[in-house]
């Protein structure tokens, strides 16, 4: 690993759920940040200079979220979604899902999530 990447860690189902509330935190105020650049972006002609601002302003906006839930451990695999190793595959949390409730092997992504038993 180098000095730049975000440290990765394994996670117990009871460690991820207790982190869990910090990533949702993080993302909701990403998503409410992001929502209201696209509604300012609304009406605007792609090759207005406003437009090009704002959208370098989205792409701000996911990079913060991105370092901020890699900061914890936790792995980025989408727009929103979080997955949290396990060793066996990933805890899986997608926005706006209110708990980790699913589970995917490592091979499998998001299309394989299994409901947590």
């Amino acid at each position: 690993m180098s000095d730049t990447e975000p440290p990765h860690r394994r996670f117990s189902l009871d460690e991820a759920i207790a982190v869990l509330p910090t990533v949702r935190q993080v993302t909701d105020e990403a998503v409410h940040a992001c929502e209201q650049v696209v509604d300012r972006m609304e009406g605007l002609a792609p090759d207005d200079p406003e437009h090009d601002r704002l959208e370098a302003s989205l792409s701000t906006i996911v990079e913060r979220w991105t370092a901020e839930v890699e900061a914890i451990g936790a792995e980025v695999k989408g727009l929103w979604l979080v997955d949290f190793d396990n060793g066996q595959g990933y805890y899986c949390w997608h926005h706006p899902e209110a708990a980790i409730t699913h589970f995917h092997g490592y091979d499998e992504g998001f299309a394989g999530r299994m409901k947590i038993v």
